[in-house]
């Protein structure tokens, strides 16, 4: 039986197969893990807050879908394999999906619209792909 990872992978689609490199995967913990800490820095603004987190969320779920030996060829999808990689469910990787999709708005259209709810949000999300990456 196919895994769902494998299913994702192929000619025109998000995933490709590739061998685990134990140095990348130690850069991108370590970059997440980093980014993480600096965005629980109540003295930043909530933007560089947000940025800090959203980075160090990508930096994990890519790290977790490495782990697994898969590369993606889409930003969003390290978010959307969540419940693949990590065990995680909607709660977490919605919150990061629609953390894309304000990183996307705030890079493509000019307009970061973030309030402390959703950096709140966004950071618990972090916290728990750090955790599960740990276990």
């Amino acid at each position: 039986m196919t895994s769902p990872l494998e299913n994702l992978t192929g000619p025109g689609k998000p995933l490709t197969a590739e061998p685990p490199d134990s140095r990348e995967l130690e850069g991108l913990k370590r970059s997440g893990i980093a980014r993480l800490r600096d965005a629980k820095n109540a003295a930043l603004a909530l933007e560089s807050q947000f940025d800090l987190a959203y980075n160090a969320a990508h930096a994990l779920s890519l790290a977790a879908l490495r782990c697994k030996g898969y590369r993606a060829s889409n930003r969003y999808i390290v978010f959307q394999v969540l419940p693949h990689t990590l065990g995680l469910g909607p709660e977490v990787w919605r919150v990061l999906d629609k953390c894309h999709h304000q990183r996307n708005v705030a890079e493509y259209e000019g307009e970061l619209d973030v309030n402390e709810r959703l950096v709140e949000d966004l950071i618990a999300a972090c916290d728990a792909v750090a955790l599960a990456l740990n276990e």
